[in-house]
């Protein structure tokens, strides 16, 4: 009898302790961490975020950029922080969906470590052509490079295009070569110039140069039509059912953060996302807002894991 009364009483403490924790957030500034660089779209994402938090909720949120070892510094940083609502991190599809199939030690489980609060947004590859090749479509992709004895080089200046390449690959089962890059720059100049016949890029990247008349895009890599790259098809549509990849960021917290703090955390992300100010801003991003619950974050992200550990495993792809 008192071995239960000590398990009760140490289960109401605990209850209490989490309650109180809760009770008052934010009453501190609130860190959030993100795995890369000042300026790149995630951080000026997480940003437009900490401000709107900060307003919302009367105290400061702010960014804490820990970029390094394909983002894993930062994530790993977050993962070991206090898990008492007062650091966030913004994952992406890097950090919890492919870095664990891709590295060795990522210094983190993004499953087991973390809290899921909300998914920010998302946002699809482009497969795009130079305007000399003669490629407007990916029916038009696959008849030149079948034609061709040596098929086809695609410019990969990302992991995430490269996992594009792998995935049109292994559905088209087409000769196509993939030809790494160090970044977007290099690759659309010598798109531009004819050197090489297509790459997958961002939107970001993309789009200027489309909108110029200096490539073309012929296929952005969503199931549905995308807002940011409006009258082009998707993959799926020109012949692949089912054909998706898509980047992605999405708000977590630490392992054992008080549920109360999540569900409060996410409720004034929905209110944040609600507003068309914001829809705006991520669109002029390059993202497309995202949404939803804890759960249903949850469950996304371990869907992209079981779809892309098995892919990049199958194409031998580890982290450069």
């Amino acid at each position: 009898m008192r071995l239960i009364k000590t398990i009760m009483a140490a289960l109401i403490g605990a209850a209490i302790s989490t309650g109180a924790a809760a009770q008052g957030y934010p009453n501190k500034p609130v860190r959030i961490i993100v795995a890369y660089p000042a300026g790149q779209g995630t951080d000026v994402a997480t940003r437009y975020f900490a401000e709107q938090l900060s307003k919302n909720l009367g105290q400061n949120f702010f960014v804490d950029n820990r970029p390094g070892a394909g983002a894993n510094l930062g994530t790993a940083a977050a993962a070991r922080s206090e898990p008492d609502g007062y650091t966030l991190t913004m994952g992406t599809n890097a950090t919890h969906g492919v870095n664990q199939f891709l590295y060795a030690n990522v210094g983190f489980d993004p499953e087991k470590d973390f809290e899921p609060i909300m998914l920010t947004g998302t946002f699809p590859m482009v497969i795009a052509s130079s305007p000399t090749s003669g490629i407007n479509s990916i029916s038009d992709l696959l008849t030149t490079v079948k034609a061709k004895p040596k098929g086809a080089d695609i410019a990969m200046p990302s992991t995430t295009a490269r996992l594009v390449f792998e995935f049109l690959k292994e559905r088209s089962k087409a000769p196509l070569f993939g030809v790494p890059y160090k970044g977007s720059g290099a690759a659309m100049t010598e798109l531009m110039g004819g050197q090489v016949p297509l790459t997958i890029d961002t939107v970001t990247a993309v789009r200027p140069l489309a909108e110029s008349g200096k490539i073309k895009p012929i296929a952005v890599t969503s199931l549905k039509p995308s807002e940011l790259l409006p009258g082009v098809k998707t993959v799926a549509e020109q012949g692949m059912a089912g054909f998706e990849v898509l980047a992605w960021n999405a708000l977590y917290a630490p392992k054992g953060t008080p549920p109360a703090i999540i569900k409060q955390l996410n409720s004034e992300m929905q209110k944040i996302m609600a507003q068309p100010e914001t829809k705006q801003k991520l669109l002029s991003l390059g993202f497309e807002g995202g949404g939803g619950t804890p759960d249903q974050l949850a469950e996304f992200a371990r869907a992209e894991r079981r779809k892309w550990g098995p892919i990049i495993s199958a194409a031998g792809i580890k982290a450069e």
